[in-house]
């Protein structure tokens, strides 16, 4: 990791200093400068298009963010974006021209060549969060019929222009996928050798509608190096490679613990307050609805409080900790459902399973809770009803934490969208009015 700050950094811009811009530039990996032009003023940023060539811009620009991108295209004439373009992967480009107005998109479209076009615009017609919106299509595929030594010249020709080149795909005389086979097979192999002979037929592919998510669930799976894209007559589209498919998991896992809160990842890149605000406040009117449903409850029992008072302070206790061992149980279930190893059919012997979690984890903290209350108040039976109802209420809060994620995703909803807010109602409410009927009930053993 390099010791240069981004300060250092964007400091040779402002000064203009040439020499030591480029004595920082070999030491800088591509996606850290990238990350640090994200600060740089309209003016730094000329300054590293100036003191650049083409080739080491289009490394920055693949690797940048949206807004970094958008920032770069803006400032570059038309020419030299296609200049840039040129050096740069059919999928990266169709990425870029995503995230851009349609009128500067087509403009674009039409200063580029006929033959470069046709693959990035079909790679534009398929949804950014399925196979085909994330798959390459340079990749090395030849003839089944090829032997050895062929296939080595062909590699060594195409090898240079594709982001995979340890693993060959095979392909019939219909052009269509056949199998894949290692390039350390192939060296290893006699020149007279077919490549049909060295080929795995059994190969997992997807299709391009097929969801990301799943895409990268296979991969993980399976243990892929890439996963073939074909169509329903099996002919090869693309190919998805491993780096995408991390871009791909950690992009997902960031979607699933911002919904777990009700919120969307567009909010850390959204500079505008209003639209943060229209996005996160639904989900906090659900939520205040749901907490006057909790006060609701409380009142229900002001009577009792009234003449215990002892319990007000006692009854946060028993929702905090249900909503606590819920949210263990809820993360399990989400994290279960993202890796396709839980299903709303075939869960319900792990919901027995989660219960008696519940009614154990319950038993025990429900004996320290008594204990120590028992100890603050001298009143035995408070250690008592502080027992009973933290059993109860980790049971509830367990169950419907494994519940909740299974029945939002039984009706295709996200399972982790706001699945924690609904969580937390339950728990608080179950928790309340358990607590506060135990003591009602046993109210002349607390007065």
């Amino acid at each position: 990791m390099s010791t240069i700050s981004r300060n250092d950094f964007l400091l040779s811009l402002a000064s203009k200093d040439k020499d030591r811009f480029d004595e920082y530039k070999q030491q800088l990996h591509p996606i850290d400068v990238a990350l640090y032009l994200e600060r740089s003023t309209n003016e730094e940023l000329d300054t590293f298009i100036k003191f650049t060539d083409v080739n080491y811009r289009a490394r920055i620009l693949e690797q940048a963010s949206i807004d970094m991108q958008i920032r770069f295209l803006e400032v570059l004439q038309y020419e030299e974006i296609v200049d840039l373009f040129a050096l740069m992967s059919n999928d990266d480009v169709a990425d870029t021209l995503s995230n851009l107005p349609i009128h500067k998109r087509k403009a674009l479209l039409n200063e580029m060549k006929a033959s470069e076009t046709q693959t990035i615009e079909t790679l534009l017609g398929y949804s950014e969060d399925s196979a085909g919106g994330i798959m390459t299509t340079e990749f090395i595929a030849l003839k089944k019929n090829l032997n050895v030594k062929d296939a080595l010249l062909k590699i060594k020709e195409i090898g240079p222009k594709t982001e995979v080149i340890e693993l060959i795909f095979v392909i019939d005389d219909e052009q269509k996928l056949y199998g894949t086979v290692d390039l350390r097979d192939i060296f290893v192999a006699e020149d007279k050798v077919l490549l049909e002979e060295l080929t795995n037929v059994h190969v997992v592919t997807v299709y391009p509608e097929t969801d990301q998510e799943k895409v990268s669930l296979l991969v993980s799976k399976y243990d892929l190096k890439a996963i073939p894209v074909i169509n329903k007559q099996r002919a090869l589209l693309g190919i998805i490679t491993v780096d995408d498919i991390i871009d791909v998991i950690v992009q997902e896992h960031t979607e699933d613990m911002l919904r777990l809160a009700g919120v969307r990842g567009q909010d850390l890149e959204n500079r505008s307050v209003f639209k943060s605000v229209q996005r996160r406040l639904p989900w906090l009117m659900i939520n205040l609805g749901t907490a006057f449903l909790a006060a609701f409850t409380v009142t229900m029992f002001e009577s009792v409080i009234a003449q215990v008072v002892a319990l007000a302070s006692s009854m946060s206790i028993v929702t905090g900790m249900g909503g606590n061992a819920g949210n263990q149980s809820l993360s399990v279930v989400v994290r279960g459902i993202a890796l396709g190893e839980l299903d709303f059919k075939k869960s319900w012997p792990l919901v027995f399973r989660e219960m008696l979690v519940g009614i154990t984890q319950g038993a025990i903290i429900g004996v320290l809770a008594g204990i120590i209350l028992y100890m603050k108040v001298g009143n035995i039976m408070f250690g008592v009803i502080i027992f009973m109802a933290m059993v109860m209420n980790m049971l509830i809060a367990t169950s419907f934490g494994f519940l909740i994620p299974l029945i939002i995703k039984r009706f295709n909803f996200d399972p982790a969208l706001g699945s924690s807010i609904f969580l937390t109602a339950s728990t608080d409410i179950f928790g309340f009015f358990i607590f506060l009927s135990l003591a009602k009930l046993f109210l002349p053993y607390l007065t």
